[in-house]
C-alpha cells in the first residue's frame, strides 16, 4: 500500500532499535546444543548398529578371537596352551597365564556362542567407559556431547576393528577410565583393581604408574594392582599345563619388532627396510619429545587441572608405549579417548588442527590401498597410523613448549603457561 500511494514509513535507524531487531533474529534461531543432538542421536545410534548388526557377524580376514578361545579350550582340558608357531603371520595367542585364567570361562560354551558373548560383552564396557569418561569431565547423557563421543567412538577404526577382530581392547578401555575416575576421586586402594585386572591380560596401561607415582595419594593404587596380578598369575600358573612355557616362547616375542601389522616404528623399519640407526634416531627424538611434555604437563598442570593434566599424561605416555615400543597396533588408540575429550579445555593441548591431522591418522577407518597408485596406497595405509601417533607427540611438545617460552618472556612463569585472559573473557 505504502508503494501504491508514494510514499514509505521510516523507521529510526538508532541503538535501541538494532538491539530490538537483534534480538529479534536472535529468539528466531534455533539452540545450537538442541540441533547438534536432534542430528547426532540417531547417526549415532545407526551407525553402532551398523557396527554390530552388519559388519561384526560379517566376520573379517583377521580374527583375534579363535586363538583365545582354543587356548581357553585347551587350558580347560588340562593340555598345553602356549604352543603357536610364530613363523607364521597368523593372529597368535599372547596373554599370560593370569590373562588365560579370565579368558578361560569361554571355552565352555561352544565357538560362535562365545564370540557372540565376548562382542556382547565388549559392548556393554564399551558404553560404560564412554559414560565414565563424559562424566568424569563433568558432561551427562542430556548434553550434546553424549551422541556427538558415540558417534566419534564407533567410526573409528580403533572401536571397529576391536569389536570386528574380537579383541579384549574394550575391556582395557573401561580399566583406564575407571581406574582414572576413582584415583580423581582419592579411592586409590579401588582404582588398583580394574587396573590390576587389564595388567593381568595386556600390559598396556602399565604406562599409569608414572602419572601415580607422580602423586603420594595414589600410590596405594600400585599395591592393590600388583595384589591382584599376582594373585590371578600365581593361581593361572598353578592351573595351567605349560606355565613355563609362556616365559619360555611367548615372553621373548613379544619383545620383538615384527614387520607386519605393527604400526610402530620398529614395525615400519622392517617393513620399508629402513637402518637401524635411522629407527633408533626417531625413537630417541620422539622419546625426547614425550619427556619434555610430561614434564611441562607435570609442572604447570597437576595442580591448575587434574584431570587435564592425568588424561593428557597418559595419553602421550600411551603414543609413546605404542609408537616406540615394539608393537603398536591401530586398534589400541581407543585408548587415546580420554586425552581427546580435554580439547573442552582452553588450556588442551587438542586445540590445534595439526593434532586433529594426526588423530584422523590413528582413528579413522578410512581404507588408502589404491588400485591407481599401488606403492602409494599401500605406503600410505601402512604408515597411516604411524604418522599419526608421532604427530600426537610431536605437537603438544610444540604447544607447550611455545607456551613456555611466551610465559618466560613475558616473565609470568609463576602464574603458569597459558597466556591470561582478556578482561572482557575473564569478567564473562
Amino acid at each position: 500500500m505504502a508503494a501504491r500511494y508514494g510514499f514509505r514509513v521510516s523507521v529510526p535507524d538508532t541503538e535501541a532499535v538494532r538491539e530490538r531487531v537483534a534480538d529479534a533474529r536472535a529468539h528466531l534461531k534455533a539452540d545450537p546444543a538442541t540441533i547438534v543432538k536432534a542430528i547426532a542421536w540417531p547417526i549415532a545410534i545407526m551407525t553402532m548398529v551398523q557396527r554390530l548388526v552388519v559388519l561384526v557377524p560379517n566376520r573379517a580376514r583377521t580374527d583375534d578371537f579363535t586363538t583365545v578361545y582354543r587356548a581357553a579350550v585347551r587350558f580347560l582340558n588340562h593340555q598345553p596352551v602356549y604352543v603357536e608357531n610364530y613363523i607364521t603371520v597368523d593372529p597368535h595367542y599372547l596373554y599370560p597365564p593370569s590373562g588365560t585364567l579370565l579368558m578361560a570361562p569361554f571355552g565352555v560354551f561352544n565357538p560362535d556362542l562365545a564370540r557372540d558373548i565376548f562382542v556382547g560383552l565388549s559392548t556393554i564396557a564399551l558404553l560404560i567407559a564412554l559414560y565414565v569418561m563424559i562424566r568424569m569431565f563433568g558432561f551427562g547423557l542430556g548434553s550434546a556431547v553424549a551422541p556427538v563421543v558415540l558417534f566419534v567412538a564407533f567410526t573409528s577404526e580403533a572401536v571397529t576393528d576391536t569389536l570386528l577382530f574380537t579383541n579384549f581392547n574394550c575391556f582395557i578401555f573401561l580399566a583406564e577410565v575407571v581406574t582414572m575416575s576413582l584415583l580423581l576421586r582419592r579411592q586409590a586402594l579401588w582404582a588398583g583393581i580394574p587396573l590390576g585386572l587389564s595388567l593381568a591380560v595386556k600390559p598396556l596401561l602399565a604406562v599409569l604408574f608414572v602419572p601415580i607415582l607422580l602423586k603420594r595419594e595414589w600410590w596405594k593404587s600400585i599395591l592393590s594392582s600388583a595384589v591382584v596380578v599376582i594373585v590371578l598369575m600365581a593361581a593361572g600358573m598353578g592351573l595351567a599345563d605349560d606355565p613355563g612355557s609362556f616365559w619360555k616362547r611367548t615372553l621373548p616375542y613379544l619383545s620383538e619388532g615384527r614387520d607386519y601389522y605393527n604400526s610402530s616404528i620398529v614395525g615400519n623399519a622392517g617393513y620399508f627396510g629402513l637402518p637401524d640407526y635411522l629407527a633408533w634416531g626417531m625413537r630417541i627424538v620422539l622419546g625426547l619429545m614425550t619427556v619434555g611434555s610430561l614434564y611441562l604437563l607435570w609442572r604447570y598442570y597437576r595442580r591448575e587441572n587434574e584431570l587435564l593434566w592425568l588424561t593428557t599424561s597418559t595419553g602421550l605416555l600411551l603414543t609413546a608405549y605404542f609408537l616406540l615400543g615394539p608393537l603398536g597396533q591401530g586398534y589400541y588408540s581407543m585408548l587415546m579417548f580420554p586425552m581427546l575429550m580435554t580439547v573442552v579445555y582452553r588450556a588442551s593441548v587438542m586445540g590445534t588442527w595439526p593434532v586433529w591431522l594426526a588423530v584422523y591418522g590413528f582413528l579413522s577407518y578410512d581404507q588408502w590401498a589404491s588400485q591407481k597408485w599401488l606403492a602409494f596406497g599401500r605406503s600410505a595405509a601402512f604408515i597411516k597410523c604411524t604418522l599419526g601417533w608421532s604427530l600426537l607427540l610431536i605437537v603438544p611438545f610444540c604447544v607447550l613448549l611455545y607456551r613456555y617460552l611466551d610465559a618466560r618472556a613475558e616473565d609470568r612463569l609463576d602464574e603458569g603457561i597459558d597466556r591470561p585472559l582478556a578482561p572482557s573473557a575473564a569478567s564473562g
